[in-house]
């Protein structure tokens, strides 16, 4: 999702100072010293990564990423009607965003960001692309800020792995899919060292199901189609 390292730095600081964990004693969170491009703060033995912020737009952007990330076989592999309603969370600059707008064009597609600056972007873009059906929402580091029973899909593509604070948005997030609504993790696969991305930017299955089951999400498809990164399919638990 886009946001800036500056209020993990100022918390990592806070930490250090009181030695209390923000959330209190009975946090899910722990805190340490942080690994190269980690936060310090990690949830169910997992280091929460630093973000990348809308700076890094040029590389969501990049030539050559539909090939190489297979985005189309991706976004085919959606559970998607033409009246879906979806949200991107962490749309960024709305690569999937707007594939996704043309198969719903009697649905919407809410693109959830934190930052002003990729809030103005994609309400421009949409504007200039005429897709109505694009929604850009403001969301916190906690919440989509998206209405209960109101989602037939939510997306995160590499975005899981920065959340700040994924315990809160995962509930947040459940509450807001409906009852058969189904939420997709695209997230580089950490199993294979020859995935040549950062290591606290990837995940492995393992370590997405035992979240993920944690906040009441259960593995309904365990896609490995895609050429570096695993396509996860969610569904809430009866």
């Amino acid at each position: 999702m886009i946001r800036t390292s500056v209020f993990l730095s100022f918390l990592w600081f806070q930490l250090l100072a009181t030695g209390l964990p923000a959330l209190g004693q009975d946090s899910p969170y722990t805190y340490e010293t942080p690994s190269r491009d980690g936060s310090g703060k990690w949830y169910m033995g997992r280091e929460i990564s630093q973000i990348m912020g809308f700076h890094g737009m040029a590389w969501l952007e990049r030539p050559g990423r539909a090939e190489e990330e297979n985005t189309d076989l991706a976004i085919e592999n959606l559970p998607l009607t033409s009246n879906s309603v979806v949200a991107d969370i962490g749309a960024g600059s709305g690569f999937y965003t707007f594939r996704i707008a043309e198969k719903v064009p009697d649905g919407k597609v809410y693109a959830v960001e934190i930052q002003k600056e990729a809030i103005d972007y994609l309400q421009n873009k949409a504007d200039k692309l005429n897709m109505n059906q694009v929604i850009p929402v403001y969301g916190t580091e906690k919440s989509p800020n998206l209405p209960n029973n109101s989602l037939d899909l939510i997306l995160m593509v590499d975005v899981y792995h920065e959340l700040a604070f994924p315990q809160e948005m995962l509930q947040n997030m459940r509450k807001a899919l409906k009852s058969d609504g189904k939420l997709v993790l695209i997230e580089y696969r950490g199993e294979d060292p020859e995935v040549a991305i950062k290591p606290l930017h990837k995940m492995t299955v393992d370590q997405v199901r035992k979240e993920l089951s944690a906040n009441g999400f259960e593995l309904v498809t365990n896609g490995q189609f895609l050429n570096i990164q695993h396509f996860l399919v969610f569904g809430k638990e009866r």
